[in-house]
C-alpha cells in the first residue's frame, strides 16, 4: 500500500463527523446512488443483505415523519414525568432535525431472506446479526457520504417508535427501522476526540 492510500483511508476515517446543520441545496440522485452503492457493499450475515433503504426528500413527506415521531416523543416523555419545557425543547429539535435536512435515509432490517429457528436464543441472535449488518452497511453509508463532500448524521429515534416510522412512511410489513440518517451539504463544521486506545483496547 503506497503512501497515498494509507494517508487517504486515514483522512476519510479520521475526518468524518456528525453534522447536524445543511445547506439548503438538493443533493442530486446520482449522488445519493452512489452513496447507497457504497452501503451495499458492507459485509452481512451469510451475505443475506438484510439492509434496506427509505430515501425521503420531499418536504411534505419528512413533515409527516418527523410530526408522527414527535407525537410518540411527547407521549412517552410525558409518561417518564418529564417536565413540559423539557419535552417540547426535545420534540422541536428532533423536527427542526429532520424537515431541515435535504435527505433523510431511514435504514431497515429485514429477517425475510434470514435463517429461521425454533429456538428463541438462536432467533434472536439471528436478528442481531441482520442489525449488525444493517449498522455496516450504514457506516459504509457515512464514509460514502463525506467522501463525496455530503454532511451526515445518525439518529437513533427510530428504535423507540419502529412502528409509527414504518406507518408515516408506508413501509413494507417487514422492513424495521433501526435508524434515520440525516443528508446534505454540510453548513458546520465540528471537530471530535477519541478516547485513547489504551482505555478501549486489551492485548491478549
Amino acid at each position: 500500500m503506497d503512501g497515498t492510500v494509507r494517508d487517504g483511508w486515514r483522512e476519510l476515517l479520521r475526518g468524518r463527523r456528525s453534522l447536524r446543520r445543511y445547506r439548503p441545496e438538493p443533493v442530486p440522485e446520482d449522488v445519493l446512488r452512489e452513496v447507497l452503492a457504497a452501503a451495499v457493499y458492507a459485509p452481512s450475515a451469510h451475505n443475506r443483505q438484510p439492509w434496506r433503504f427509505a430515501v425521503i426528500r420531499e418536504a411534505e413527506a419528512k413533515r409527516g415523519l418527523a410530526e408522527a415521531m414527535g407525537a410518540r416523543l411527547r407521549a412517552d416523555l410525558t409518561r417518564d414525568g418529564a417536565p413540559a419545557e423539557v419535552i417540547e425543547a426535545d420534540a422541536a429539535r428532533s423536527y427542526d432535525r429532520l424537515t431541515a435536512a435535504p435527505v433523510l435515509i431511514v435504514l431497515c432490517l429485514s429477517m425475510v431472506e434470514m435463517d429461521v429457528y425454533p429456538d428463541a436464543r438462536r432467533a434472536h441472535l439471528e436478528w442481531v446479526m441482520a442489525a449488525q449488518s444493517t449498522a455496516m452497511a450504514g457506516q459504509n453509508l457515512l464514509l460514502a457520504a463525506h467522501a463525496l463532500g455530503l454532511g451526515a448524521c445518525w439518529m437513533c429515534a427510530p428504535l423507540f417508535c419502529p412502528e409509527v416510522v414504518r406507518a408515516a412512511l408506508s413501509l413494507p410489513p417487514d422492513w424495521e427501522p433501526q435508524g434515520v440518517i440525516t443528508l446534505g451539504y454540510p453548513a458546520q463544521e465540528r471537530t471530535k476526540t477519541r478516547k485513547p486506545l489504551e482505555e478501549v483496547v486489551l492485548w491478549r
